[in-house]
């Protein structure tokens, strides 16, 4: 009866799919300015405490740097100040809570970090790879059934339109996470369900599914949370969403980011797809760009076709310190365009130097470098399975756009500290 329970617990209300950047798997605060050029602290090892092990799917296979395809070639632009930054987040104390995604451990990259924190910023590129390739062991990523082929897509940071207040174009608003949004960790009430989240609200002493999109829609305004700012096209502000995080751009000339907070805890459904199972779009040509023409020729369908994916993303503001940098990701380090993935946790811890072997969207150009895996996505699941990060605005969304590749991935771990390991 206990089983039967929880299932039905976890059917009616865990999220189905979410964004970049899931908020609930940083350990540090997100609201804060970054500065990517701060001195690195790295703590004395006796002040690291030790969390048990977490077992991750697959296997790793001992490799060797020649045998990574394109790491000689690797330009490593922007690849120490990844490097450096990384180390910011393995030098953060790990809480151990199994409701939070699976992290390389701290006293495994002390060393390193160490080291890199000496050599502070200015490096030169040859050195970095020198650097790394004498610290560094690769480790290929492969199922249980020797399979290391996977597949890799993209996403960026969208550069959208907005105002503070609402008027004109500006209609479309993007809130703040609501005061009756609950979110209950499962494993603390019951063990067997550790890392299970639910999202919902109460109704009177009953917790509850939260509002759909269309029903958070039509809440009165004082029902709502505070709206951080209005868009001047749904179907950005959609695709924002979809993201997880993106920039916007003030009529005064300032800009400001949304940084993913939270979500309703709703299935995601593509809008694409919506479409075209009415016979509106082919599936092959629901692009983001088609679909915004579809809505501009069907003002009054809008609603209807937004309201068909149930899921809702809560946003909160933080500056943009530096424009070359982007949103944090799960991991709560900035991510830098084309140094970044997002990774299945159970499969690579985040944390984790990756080396990465892909194509360019839709082509068979190698696209070979080496990447740290700084966020997740609900749709990021299973061996050698990546979400690359392309940077910000249209360019990038196009390339984002276009990407599903084959890929194939190496964890990079020190090679004083045994096979990749979690915590």
């Amino acid at each position: 009866m206990k089983k039967l329970l929880l299932s039905g617990i976890v059917l009616v209300l865990v999220a189905c799919a979410g964004p970049k950047g899931g908020g609930s798997g940083s350990e540090v605060s997100k609201g804060e300015a970054f500065d990517m050029r701060a001195p690195l602290r790295v703590p004395d090892i006796a002040t690291l405490k030790d969390t048990k092990p977490r077992k991750l799917v697959g296997k790793y296979v001992k490799s060797d740097w020649s045998k990574l395809p394109g790491w000689a070639q690797d330009d490593a632009k922007d690849l120490w100040l990844g490097m450096y930054n990384n180390c910011r987040g393995l030098m953060r104390p790990v809480s151990g809570s199994l409701s939070l995604p699976a992290r390389a451990a701290p006293r495994d990259w002390v060393s390193v970090c160490s080291k890199v924190a000496a050599m502070g910023l200015d490096v030169d590129a040859q050195t970095a790879k020198q650097f790394i390739q004498s610290q560094l062991q690769p480790w290929a990523v492969f199922t249980l059934n020797n399979t290391s082929k996977g597949m890799v897509t993209g996403y960026y940071e969208p550069v959208v339109r907005g105002s503070r207040s609402a008027g004109g174009v500006y209609q479309w608003p993007m809130h703040s996470v609501p005061s009756d949004l609950i979110t209950v960790d499962l494993g603390r009430v019951y063990p067997e369900l550790a890392g299970k989240r639910v999202r919902g609200k109460l109704v009177g002493t009953r917790l509850v599914p939260y509002d759909t999109r269309g029903d958070f829609s039509n809440r009165t305004s004082s029902e709502k949370s505070k709206v951080i700012v209005y868009l001047d096209d749904p179907v950005e502000a959609f695709f924002l969403q979809v993201q997880g995080s993106g920039r916007v751009m003030l009529p005064d000339g300032s800009a400001l980011r949304l940084a993913y907070a939270d979500h309703n805890g709703r299935p995601y459904s593509s809008i694409g797809k919506w479409l075209a199972d009415r016979g509106e779009l082919p599936i092959a040509k629901a692009s983001m760009q088609n679909i915004k023409a579809w809505a501009q020729q069907n003002p009054n369908r809008v609603p209807e076709m937004l309201n068909s994916n149930q899921a809702l993303v809560f946003f909160r503001e933080e500056p943009i310190v530096d424009a070359v940098v982007g949103p944090k990701g799960a991991y709560g380090i900035p991510l830098i365009a084309k140094r970044a993935i997002a990774i299945d946790p159970t499969v690579v811890p985040l944390g984790s130097p990756v080396y990465l072997s892909t194509t360019m969207p839709a082509s068979s150009e190698p696209l070979r470098r080496m990447v740290f895996a700084q966020d997740t996505g609900a749709a990021i699941k299973g061996i050698a399975r990546a979400d690359f990060y392309w940077g910000s605005g249209p360019e990038a969304g196009q390339l984002a756009g276009r990407m599903k590749q084959d890929g194939f991935m190496w964890v990079l771990w020190p090679k004083d500290a045994g096979q990749p390991s979690a915590r």
